[in-house]
């Protein structure tokens, strides 16, 4: 098995979404929005992926990294994100989307860097509810059990 196969399998579906929108965008702000797109292909991308258009566009806008801390937060709470993108792909790509599209990025920041004043994320974060109950499921290889 070479290596690039091996690389590939231990992504995330996040991860390699990224680097192919990476790769295609070629970083690109200009195509950050999906102007280099017919509305057609807009509308056939965000159906296919479960979101409205205007979603996908202002998804793209953030750019790859504008769910890190939902990878953080899982890590905080011991849940593996490839584990639970292989188990439970919808409900990891809601999580991306919340934790993407969340106001809140900045105190999660702040928290994250230590920085915070006892600040609860359950209490701020849109994700919290689901991240609950996912902390609470027995997955294969959790680090905490």
């Amino acid at each position: 098995m070479s290596a690039l196969t091996v690389e590939h399998k231990r992504r995330s579906p996040a991860e390699i979404l990224s680097q192919w929108w990476r790769a295609w965008t070629g970083y690109n702000p200009i195509y950050s929005d999906l102007s280099c797109c017919a509305q057609e292909e807009v509308d056939r991308i965000a159906h296919d992926i479960g979101v409205s258009a205007s979603e996908l566009r202002k998804l793209a806008s953030l750019g790859p990294a504008a769910a890190d801390q939902l990878l953080l937060r899982m890590e905080g709470l011991g849940l593996d994100p490839d584990v639970v993108a292989r188990a439970e792909p919808s409900t990891f790509h809601d999580l991306q989307r919340i934790c993407s599209l969340c106001e809140n990025h900045k105190r999660c920041d702040q928290e994250f860097t230590g920085r915070s004043a006892g600040i609860a994320w359950q209490d701020y974060c849109p994700n919290a509810p689901t991240l609950k109950v996912l902390a609470t499921m027995p997955w294969p290889g959790r680090r905490d059990q």
